[in-house]
């Protein structure tokens, strides 16, 4: 069965509005090829006056530009109106100017006499300063206007959409807000830059206008006399009449829609339209009007000036002045008077007051702003890409996504890193400058500001750019400032990769596990474990530094053993067993021997009875003892960094997590491995004991 297709045919409104453009340009070209009556140019002469007063009374009346958004477009048609007006008049003036001043229309006729008069010459010039008015002071104001606001409104677009994408991230606005404001920004640059190109429209048509008027005055007198055998004083005197009656009613019209387009880019955008902002800012401060006022009336008491014009015009001035001062006293004392108590919001508070918080977030000064904007090509984001890359290629989830904003209460250089809203490391990038880190053998000094690199404590300097080759001859490790924030914060993540497994992240990768093994992670998550006892175990062994890559034994070990207990401290006992191969390789990478601290079997029994007598509760280790384990563990582990190993120290199954929780504090990069997760193939060698005197 062909199903039918309901094809939404347009009605025929759309249909009208739809051809209502092209009609327009066709009837356009058509003025310029067909010859029309004399009745005809007068209605469209009188039509253009009129679309161009109310162009210029809707340019006044905008608030901001984008109000007005097709006036490029209709500077453009106004233009190509004129010009079709002018060729459509002067085929009639030529063709009929000889039967008198009214051959083409009462329109030109009417308004050729009013400027001219019985003085052709001075209608003449009269006509030429106009042309000149609005070519070379309206319409190339209004495209110097156009032109810079066009540079500086795609100069601020990157800044203003870092400004809409904080807003977002801070949840002041919603996407759709977002969305709106980015098109606004789009089409203000779109608008001025149209603006730029439709002045130049303009501008040629004032040109021709000029070029048109001494055409037709010269061509009137070579029909006129040739082809009519007038003589050369009527001939003048008719096609003079009508050529600048002519051009008076075409200039006129430009002359309306070039001002408005200057009204239209030069305004600044405020809630309020041109009339408002003239009245309300040039009537704001009665001192300014009351001194005019006394200065033009100082002016009309010199000997010889119009003594009454300028007293006239500063008795008007004071006057203003007066009520404008009354009516701002008046407003400050009602201001100044207790009002009613203001009746108390009567909205309720709802769920969408309630912002989430960030897992991870990266908050910078507005000097790293540029590290960071997707506009200017920032390179500290690429980097956080390659770092969530590499963190679950290394650990074996995807971390959640890092929120970036800036931060104003930062100062300039200044970067803070937060999990789950609080502060987790800060420090200071300079953008555009090096950070060369000693690693402990430079050979010289290098000029700049001391610090410390921040994500391993070592001693540094902020450097200049053209010191790069000085430092690295010097031993230097010289890094940029985005490399510095970047290397920063893949640190910070590592270390707190435990915080960042939450039950979304958990559930995500058991799903990608589940395309390979689905029948594995359904036999466990959650008929024989619940998600919280694996999300605890797998956090257990984050917190110690093992990876999670090889989930699938994770699984299996837990599936074998879920059973019998339900402990997560047990259940990563187990698995530690399980990956010891895994674990042992990663703190000595392609080593057949491992070089490893132990402990002082006097003191390993020591803390196994610590152990069993606090078998019922929590065990505790004596002050002493306690104190004597941190000082030999603090010398061993210094002395194997002394030699070049990694400070493991190996223990007995039993005391493993006990020595792990109390040790990891003091000593972050002590390793504690039990007996049972060294490999059977791994030879081990002890180099320190702990707790031997």
């Amino acid at each position: 069965m062909i199903g039918a297709i309901n094809l939404a045919r347009p009605s025929a409104a759309e249909l009208l509005r739809g051809m209502a453009g092209p009609t327009l340009i066709v009837m356009l070209l058509a003025m310029m090829v067909l010859p029309l009556p004399p009745f005809v140019l007068d209605m469209l002469f009188t039509f253009n006056i009129a679309f161009s007063i109310m162009v210029l009374l809707v340019g006044v009346s905008t608030v901001k530009p984008l109000d007005f958004a097709v006036f490029p477009t209709v500077l453009l048609v106004t233009t190509l109106l004129r010009l079709s007006l002018n060729i459509a008049s002067t085929r009639v003036v030529l063709l009929e100017g000889h039967t008198g001043p009214a051959a083409a229309g009462k329109v030109i006729e009417s308004f050729g006499h009013f400027l001219v008069g019985d003085n052709y010459a001075v209608g003449l010039v009269v006509f030429v300063i106009m042309v000149v008015i609005n070519f070379v002071v309206i319409t190339k104001g209004a495209g110097r206007i156009a032109e810079v606001g066009a540079r500086f409104t795609l100069d601020a677009m990157p800044g203003k959409q870092m400004a809409i994408d904080a807003d977002l991230n801070a949840g002041l606005i919603g996407e759709e807000d977002a969305r709106k404001r980015r098109a606004a920004i789009a089409q203000e640059a779109d608008f001025f830059g149209s603006m730029d190109g439709a002045s130049k429209f303009v501008r040629g048509d004032a040109v021709a206008g000029i070029i048109i008027l001494f055409i037709n005055i010269f061509g009137g007198l070579v029909v006129g006399v040739v082809q009519h055998d007038m003589d050369i004083a009527s001939a003048a005197k008719v096609y003079t009449l009508l050529t600048i009656g002519d051009g008076l009613v075409a200039q006129i019209p430009a002359l309306l829609v070039s001002t408005a387009a200057g009204l239209v880019v030069s305004r600044v955008s405020t809630d309020q339209d041109t009339g408002q902002q003239l009245l309300s800012q040039l009537l704001a401060r009665p001192q300014a009007l009351a001194l005019t006022g006394g200065i033009v009336g100082i002016m009309g008491m010199v000997p010889g000036m119009p003594h009454i014009a300028f007293l006239l015009l500063a008795a008007a001035f004071g006057g203003i002045a007066y009520a404008v001062h009354q009516r701002r006293s008046a407003q400050t004392q009602s201001e100044s008077a207790p009002g009613p108590v203001p009746a108390p919001e009567t909205h309720d508070v709802s769920w969408s007051d309630v912002t989430p918080v960030d897992t991870l977030g990266l908050e910078v000064g507005y000097r790293l702003i540029p590290l960071v904007d997707k506009g200017q090509d920032g390179e500290l984001l690429k980097r956080i890409k390659a770092i969530r890359r590499k963190f679950a290629q290394e650990i074996g989830f995807l971390p959640p996504a890092i929120h970036i904003r800036d931060n104003l209460e930062l100062r300039p250089n200044g970067y803070r890193i937060t999990l789950k809203g609080v502060e987790i490391g800060q420090h200071e990038s300079h953008a555009g400058m090096l950070l060369a880190i000693n690693p402990g053998r430079v050979t010289a000094q290098l000029p700049g500001a001391a610090t410390v690199d921040p994500a391993f404590g070592l001693p540094a300097v902020w450097v200049d750019a053209g010191l790069r080759d000085a430092a690295h001859q010097a031993g230097y490790t010289v890094v940029d400032a985005g490399t510095v924030v970047a290397t920063h914060l893949s640190q910070l993540i590592h270390t707190h990769a435990a915080d960042l497994l939450g039950r979304q992240e958990l559930q995500q990768l058991l799903d990608h596990l589940s395309r390979d093994t689905p029948k594995l992670v359904e036999d466990v998550v959650p008929k024989l474990l619940p998600m919280a006892t694996l999300q605890q175990v797998l956090q257990n062994l984050l917190e110690e530094g093992v990876h999670i890559r090889d989930m699938r034994t994770i699984i299996e070990v837990v599936a074998a053993h879920a059973g019998r207990t339900q402990d997560a401290g047990e259940l990563t006992a187990l698995v530690r067993v399980a990956l010891g191969r895994a674990v042992v390789q990663q703190i000595f990478p392609g080593k057949s021997e491992l070089q490893v601290i132990a402990l002082d079997p006097a003191l390993e029994r020591l803390l196994l009875q610590t152990l069993q007598a606090g078998a019922a509760g929590s065990p505790v280790i004596e002050p002493e003892l306690a104190d004597t384990l941190l000082r030999g563990a603090q010398s061993a582990a210094r002395q194997q960094e002394q030699f070049g190993f990694p400070a493991v120290l190996l223990v007995p199954p039993a005391l493993r997590v006990l020595l792990s929780r109390f040790l990891r504090r003091a000593i972050p990069l002590l390793k504690v491995l039990a007996h049972s997760e060294v490999p059977d193939a791994r030879s081990i060698k002890v180099t320190s004991v702990v707790g031997s005197k």
